[in-house]
């Protein structure tokens, strides 16, 4: 797992679902950390993705950008990437640019998961 400083990933799993709880600051320096780990995830073919927001203290527009290069593949290969725990600071940049519109945002983990499992 590579790390920065200011921003590191814990990647944890849970019967078919792969959880990435983001930590720190996720903008242009650090958002190819990110990428790497869900072309990773992809890769291996797992499509059901959560991101738990609720140690990210600041995302930029660069981390925004992650999202939307990699949802229409996790989509079309019938998975989602579902959002969860943003404090109000993240949500609130991730609302601004219309995100709730486009991803499913939970207020708890359990939500997330819950979500995948009563799809199948």
């Amino acid at each position: 797992m590579e790390k920065s400083e200011k921003f590191y990933i814990n990647k944890r799993e849970h019967n078919d679902i792969v959880i990435l709880e983001l930590n720190g600051y996720l903008d242009a320096h650090t958002s190819p950390i990110f990428e790497k780990e869900l072309e990773s995830i992809i890769e291996n073919k797992i499509y059901k993705i959560i991101i738990n927001f609720k140690n990210l203290d600041y995302i930029s527009s660069a981390g925004l950008g992650v999202f939307m290069g990699y949802i229409e593949n996790v989509r079309n290969n019938n998975g989602d990437i579902k959002l969860t725990e943003m404090n109000s600071k993240v949500f609130s940049v991730f609302d601004l640019l219309g995100f709730p519109a486009l991803f499913d945002i939970d207020i708890t983990e359990i939500d997330s998961i819950k979500r995948f499992e009563n799809k199948n």
